[in-house]
C-alpha cells in the first residue's frame, strides 16, 4: 500500500510539474502576440494609389500592389489578436483607425482579379481577397464587439454595412462561377462569406437563403474533388482547399444539414497532408506550389484534425508546431499562417490551446501512399524518398509535368520539382506556358524529337500500373503527335536499400533529333565522365555513359525572389543526351544514396 501510495503521490506530483510548464509555456505564447502588435502602435495606415493598382494592367505586375495591400491587413490582423489576447484597450486606437482605413477602401480585392485599370466603388466582384478582408473584418467584429461599441456603436453599423455592400449581398445575388467549382476558390470564399453572414448578417431570409447557397457550393466542391482526397494544386493550395472546405463545416449550424458522405470525404482530404510528406518539414510539391516545406498551418490543421478526428494529423500538427518555434515565438508562426495573418484560424485554435499544448509531437513516415485519382504515388525506404505523378495537363494550376518524379534523401532536396515564381499577368493567361516552370523541359521529363509536352485535357498517361514503390505508365499521349511516338513506357522504382531507377523503353516512328532526359535537381551536380555518374550531394546519379552526353545548365539567372526564397542554393538542369538514332532503345538510371563510412577513433 505504501509502494502503491508513493507512485501516486510522484504521478501527481509530476502531472502538477507538467501543468505548470504547460501553463509557462502557454503564457510564453500569449505574450508572443502581444510584442507582435506592439510593432505597428503608432504605424501610419497606408491608402492605395491609383498607378499602384493600374500596375498589374500596365505591366504585369501584381506583385506590388499585393504587398501592399496584404501588409496593411497584417497591421491590423497583429493589433486585432494582440488586443484579444491582452484587453487592456492599450491597441484600440491604432484597430479602430486601421479598421476605418479598410473601411474606406475602394475595393478589397487584388487588380489580377478586377477588368480595369481604374476601381468603381459600385463594382464589388466578389474574389478571393474581398473576401478574405470581409473575413478579416467580420472576425474583428466578433473578437472586439464591446471594444468596438465602447468606443461607438457606429463603428460596428458601419462595419456591417460595408460587408453587407461589398459581401453578403453581391455574393447572395449573384450567380459567381465559383459557387459551382471544384478548385480553391469556391471553399476559400464560402468560409470567409459564411464568417460575415454568421457575425454581420442581420436579415434572417437573407440569412437562410446564403447559407443554402454555401452548402450547395460546398457540396459542389466535395463531388468535384478527388475521390482519394488528393490536391492537384499541390500542399500549398491544401491549405485553402481543404483546410477552408473544413472551415465551413465547422462554422456550419447545425440546421444546415450535409450529407451523410461529406465527412468520410473531409476526412481523406485531412489525410493527404501528411499522406504527401517527405521528411524534415517538406512535403511532395506538384503544380503551383509556392514552396514545399512546412507549407501547413497548425492553426489550421489541429482544429481540423480534431474535426475528423485524426490523431495522426494532431500529432503532425504539433510536430509543424514545434519545428516552426510555435513553443517559443508564437506570433511568428501566426505572421505566416496565409498572405496575411489569418485572424478567424488563429482564434479557432487558440480556444484549443491547453489540448494543444498536451499532444505529442510526431512526424510522419508514411512508407507509401497511392492517391488512385490523381494518380499521385510516394514511397520511403529508409532515408530514401521517391514521389512520381502521372495524371494529365489541364489539371488546375498545371504544369506540363505528366511522368515527373521527385528524389529526397534524408530530408534533403535531390531531384525537385522546380514548383512556380512570382504570378504575374502572364500566369492565369494564354502565355502561361511560355514561364520556364510550366514547361515539361524544366521538370524531370524526356523531350523527344525536340518536342516538350503539352497542355489540354487529352495530354494524358495511359496505361497506368501501380505498385508499392512503383509507378509505370506510357507518355506516348502526353506529347505532340508531331513527336511520332509509339510508346514511352516510363518505370520509376525504389527498392528496400532505397536505390530509385528510371527506365524509359520507347519506340518511336521515326528520329529527328536525338532524346534528351532532364532531370532537376537542387544539389550542385559534379559530373564523373569515366564513370557515368554524377554525384549529387549525399546521393549520385549514374547513366548510360556508352551511349549519353551531359550537359549541365545552372538555373540561377532564371529564379525570381519566390524561386531564390525556395531554392537559395540554387538550381540545376541536367541534360542527358542520348547517342543512340534507332527508333527503338531503353534508357536506364539509378540514384543511389551514398555510403558514409564512419570510423571510430
Amino acid at each position: 500500500m505504501k509502494r502503491t501510495g508513493l507512485l501516486i503521490v510522484l504521478a501527481l506530483m509530476a502531472a502538477v510539474a507538467l501543468q505548470a510548464a504547460n501553463d509557462s509555456i502557454k503564457q510564453r505564447i500569449l505574450d508572443s502576440y502581444v510584442r507582435y502588435g506592439e510593432r505597428y502602435i503608432g504605424c501610419r495606415w497606408e491608402s492605395p494609389s491609383a498607378t499602384l493598382f493600374a500596375e498589374f494592367k500596365t505591366n504585369g505586375n501584381r506583385t506590388r500592389y499585393e504587398q501592399w495591400t496584404f501588409g496593411k491587413r497584417r497591421q491590423l490582423a497583429a493589433l486585432v489578436l494582440a488586443e484579444k489576447v491582452e484587453g487592456k484597450g492599450r491597441f484600440m486606437p491604432d484597430i479602430v483607425n486601421g479598421i476605418m482605413s479598410t473601411l474606406e477602401e475602394t475595393w478589397w480585392g487584388i487588380p489580377a482579379h478586377y477588368g480595369t485599370k481604374m476601381m468603381r466603388p459600385e463594382d464589388q466582384n466578389v474574389d478571393l481577397f474581398n473576401a478574405e478582408t470581409a473575413g478579416l473584418m467580420a472576425w474583428t467584429r466578433h473578437a472586439l464587439q464591446q471594444q468596438i461599441d465602447s468606443f461607438s456603436p457606429l463603428l460596428s453599423q458601419r462595419i456591417d454595412s460595408e460587408i453587407e455592400r461589398r459581401m453578403l449581398i453581391p455574393a447572395l445575388n449573384t450567380n459567381y462561377w465559383w459557387k459551382k467549382a471544384s478548385m480553391n476558390w469556391n471553399p476559400w470564399i464560402c468560409s470567409n462569406w459564411l464568417a460575415c453572414v454568421k457575425f454581420c448578417e442581420h436579415d434572417s431570409v437573407r440569412r437562410d437563403k446564403a447559407l443554402a447557397q454555401i452548402a450547395s457550393a460546398m457540396n459542389a466542391f466535395a463531388d468535384g474533388y478527388p475521390d482519394d482526397g488528393g490536391c492537384d494544386e499541390g500542399p500549398t493550395y491544401w491549405d485553402r482547399a481543404a483546410a477552408s472546405l473544413y472551415e465551413c463545416a465547422s462554422m456550419m449550424p447545425n440546421s444546415q444539414s450535409l450529407p451523410a458522405s461529406f465527412l468520410s470525404s473531409l476526412k481523406k482530404m485531412a489525410a493527404y497532408c501528411y499522406a504527401t510528406y517527405i521528411a524534415d518539414g517538406y512535403c511532395l510539391s506538384f503544380a503551383d506550389s509556392h514552396g514545399n516545406r512546412l507549407v501547413q498551418q497548425p492553426n489550421v490543421m489541429y482544429p481540423f484534425a480534431l474535426y475528423v478526428d485524426d490523431p495522426v494529423m494532431r500529432r503532425f500538427a504539433k510536430y509543424i508546431a514545434v519545428e516552426k518555434g510555435f513553443l517559443e515565438d508564437a506570433a511568428s508562426l501566426y505572421d505566416q499562417s496565409g498572405n496575411y495573418p489569418t485572424l478567424g484560424r488563429e482564434l479557432v485554435f487558440l480556444s484549443h490551446l491547453d489540448e494543444f499544448l498536451e499532444e505529442k509531437a510526431e512526424e510522419p513516415h508514411p512508407a507509401d501512399t497511392w492517391l488512385h485519382s490523381l494518380q499521385i504515388m510516394t514511397a520511403r525506404r529508409g532515408q530514401m524518398f521517391m514521389g512520381m505523378k502521372g495524371g494529365h495537363n489541364d489539371e488546375s494550376h498545371n504544369h506540363n509535368d505528366v511522368g515527373s518524379f521527385v528524389v529526397y534523401h534524408n530530408g534533403k532536396s535531390i531531384l525537385v520539382d522546380p514548383g512556380v515564381g512570382e504570378y504575374t499577368s502572364k500566369t492565369f493567361s494564354k502565355e502561361r506556358y511560355t514561364i520556364w516552370t510550366m514547361q515539361s523541359a524544366y521538370h524531370n521529363l524526356p523531350q523527344v524529337n525536340g518536342f516538350d509536352q503539352h497542355e489540354g485535357r487529352k495530354y494524358a498517361a495511359r496505361d497506368v500500373k501501380y505498385s508499392k514503390g512503383m509507378l509505370s505508365l506510357d507518355l506516348r499521349d502526353c506529347y505532340p503527335s508531331d513527336a511520332g511516338i509509339k510508346k514511352w513506357n516510363r518505370t520509376v522504382a525504389i527498392n528496400k536499400k532505397g536505390v530509385v531507377t528510371l527506365t524509359d523503353d520507347y519506340l518511336l516512328e521515326k528520329v529527328v533529333s536525338p532524346v534528351r532526359e532532364m532531370f532537376v535537381s537542387a544539389v550542385c551536380p559534379v559530373l564523373d565522365e569515366q564513370k557515368g555518374v554524377i554525384s549529387l550531394g549525399s546521393c549520385s546519379l549514374s547513366y548510360p555513359k556508352s551511349k549519353c552526353d551531359v550537359d549541365i545548365q545552372p538555373l540561377s539567372d532564371r529564379l525570381d525572389p519566390m524561386l531564390r526564397s525556395m531554392w537559395p542554393d540554387g538550381l540545376w538542369r541536367i541534360v542527358i543526351t542520348s547517342k543512340n538514332v534507332s527508333t527503338n532503345d531503353i534508357l536506364s538510371f539509378r540514384i543511389t544514396p551514398k555510403i558514409i563510412r564512419c570510423e571510430i577513433l
